[in-house]
């Protein structure tokens, strides 16, 4: 009988130099629904038809190291209404680190960068945050 997967073991290739994180959220999709009634419909009540897809924005939250600049230098790459958009595969991973189920995410570039917060009396890593927007989230069987 398979085992639950863990969800503490994971590995993300945005085209940075670390691949490790502490937290990956906002792997979502959703379909809108759209209400529907045609005007000679005999029932008082709305059909619902699968409309348009939408995928949540995906965060990237990571303990900041010393040189590695890479969040930043990646939203730094908009200029006017360009900007450089990636491929991801986030990888949840087994315990010989072999991918179990990946996701692959088109065309993503961040929208939002979240620096530290600090505070004199905390006794905790300084992290930071990448949210990213995307065209598309399929997930690979392995």
């Amino acid at each position: 009988m398979p085992q639950p997967v863990s969800r503490y073991h994971f590995t993300a290739d945005w085209g940075g130099s670390r691949t490790g994180f502490a937290e990956i959220s906002g792997l979502n999709i959703e379909i809108e629904p759209v209400l529907f009634r045609e005007g000679a419909s005999p029932e008082d009540q709305m059909r619902k038809l699968p409309g348009l897809r939408s995928y949540s924005n995906i965060i990237l939250k990571r303990s900041i190291l010393k040189g590695d600049n890479d969040f930043f230098e990646w939203i730094n790459t908009k200029q006017m209404n360009q900007i450089q958009r990636r491929d991801i595969t986030i990888s949840l991973l087994n315990e010989n680190h072999e991918p179990i189920v990946v996701w692959r995410v088109k065309s993503a570039f961040p929208v939002k960068y979240t620096g530290p917060v600090l505070s004199a009396g905390a006794n905790s890593v300084a992290m930071e945050c990448l949210e990213l927007t995307h065209e598309g989230l399929t997930v690979v069987k392995t």
